[in-house]
């Protein structure tokens, strides 16, 4: 099934296109925890979260010192904005 235009805010997005678009962008699901998703990159790895609000996304030991960086996207941002945001690094 195809997804939403990547123009479409992801509230428009149903539950199971969000989560062929993280598996599309190379993100596993926690199957104890089905709302966390995990992504590793060459440079760095993440953990996003679907919680109500928000797409909450941790780029773990990123920051200085080896601390996490955590950053928020509403759900009224576009896919693209948020796969830009997130994808593009800490």
């Amino acid at each position: 099934m195809p997804l939403p235009t990547a123009d479409t805010p992801l509230y428009n997005h149903p539950l199971p296109d969000i989560e062929q678009w993280l598996t599309q962008m190379g993100c596993e699901q926690d199957i104890e925890q089905l709302h966390c998703w995990r992504v590793a990159q060459k440079t760095w790895q993440a953990e996003l979260y679907l919680e109500v609000e928000e797409l909450i996304v941790t780029y773990l030991r990123a920051g200085d010192s080896g601390r996490d960086i955590q950053r928020a996207f509403k759900y009224s941002l576009s896919r693209q904005d948020v796969e830009d945001a997130i994808f593009s690094g800490p």
